[in-house]
């Protein structure tokens, strides 16, 4: 029986999204048998530094990359929004699963529930990993003050409940579902409140660029609405040249034939800011299987079994905001907040 190696991160909730799609995949193909090996990544090993801080791209990924180049695992599942939108050479996304709810989350210090991020007491601090979090509430939240908070999730919500430093966490909603944690989720952040990460709520599967039979292998779990609007997420942000060390956030929806997209950058404090909304016509398309096309990478994404139209046309609706952002003067705002964000 061939195996199927699955590389992934060794925390709790990497572990449970790579099952997911492991299970997902044992359905499929019965024949076949998954092993999956688990790893440490620099961002896993780094837990004194705000991620925007280290100022490397991949890293969550870099570690599972070199075993994928190795050929020391065939796949690794990741969420979507640690995958840098310029992968290496030689690697691509092989597959974009279903999203889950890709909004942010509150959860709140014990002696806290019930609350809102607007009913908290003057000057009480909520801890938060991400810039693009931080500016867009701070703006919204100023009687709050916002700090770093690093580890994974069962590091974070212990971190809050057992000291006294935090009233509450900004986390993704996704990861605590995943985890089983609805009962923490005090409060879903909307976008007029904070817009979400690119590719947040989803999650990726890498694989070899020229590894066919595997392309073809996770090419079926590519969720097709998911998949455009995520391409539009990472093109707007691609194009802005954003990563984690500017605040640049997006909400997208697909409704009646239009895949509607929303960004935003900010400074670092929030207190400047520019946002815009475009849409496009986009159909959304069954999976077909067509003739493979010459470099069908967008965005590091390759989906084969999904018409190649939608999905230029969601590539072109993120570079046209990003564009439109620019022309109103974006360039400045992320080029301060990278200056400020390497001199502290």
């Amino acid at each position: 029986m061939r195996v199927i190696r699955v590389g992934t991160r060794k925390s709790q909730l990497a572990r449970i999204q790579t099952d997911s799609v492991v299970a997902t995949l044992k359905a499929l193909y019965p024949g076949l048998q998954f092993e999956i090996i688990a790893m440490s990544t620099t961002g896993d090993k780094i837990l004194d530094t705000a991620l925007s801080k280290i100022g490397e791209k991949s890293l969550f990924t870099k570690e599972l990359e070199h075993a994928l180049e190795k050929n020391e695992v065939d796949l690794v599942v990741h969420s979507l929004k640690d995958l840098p939108t310029v992968l290496p050479p030689g690697f691509t996304i092989g597959a974009i699963c279903k999203r889950e709810n890709p909004h942010d989350a509150v959860v709140f210090h014990p002696k806290f529930v019930g609350k809102t991020l607007e009913t908290l007491p003057e000057k009480s601090v909520v801890g938060t990993s991400s810039l693009r979090r931080a500016a867009q509430l701070q703006r919204k939240f100023s009687h709050l003050e916002f700090r770093s908070i690093r580890g994974n999730l069962n590091t974070r919500l212990r971190k809050l409940d057992e000291q006294q430093e935090f009233s509450a966490i900004i986390l993704a909603t996704a990861g605590l579902q995943r985890m089983g944690w609805h009962n923490r989720v005090g409060q879903i952040l909307h976008p007029e409140e904070c817009m979400y990460a690119v590719g947040q709520g989803a999650l990726g599967v890498e694989v070899r660029a020229k590894d066919q039979d595997i392309l073809d292998l996770v090419g079926v779990l590519h969720d097709p609405e998911t998949l455009l609007r995520c391409i539009a997420e990472r093109a707007f942000l691609r194009h802005l040249e954003g990563g984690c060390s500017v605040p640049v956030a997006v909400h997208t929806a697909l409704k009646d034939g239009q895949l509607y997209l929303t960004g935003g950058v900010w400074s670092l404090d929030g207190s400047d800011s520019i946002q815009d909304t475009m849409q496009a016509t986009i159909h959304v398309p069954a999976q077909h299987e067509d003739g493979p096309e010459d470099d069908p990478q967008l965005v590091g994404i390759t989906a084969r079994n999904i018409p190649r139209g939608p999905q230029l046309a969601a590539q072109n609706l993120g570079i046209s905001l990003a564009n439109l952002l620019l022309s109103k003067g974006a360039k400045n705002i992320l080029d301060v907040a990278r200056q400020l964000n390497d001199a502290h």
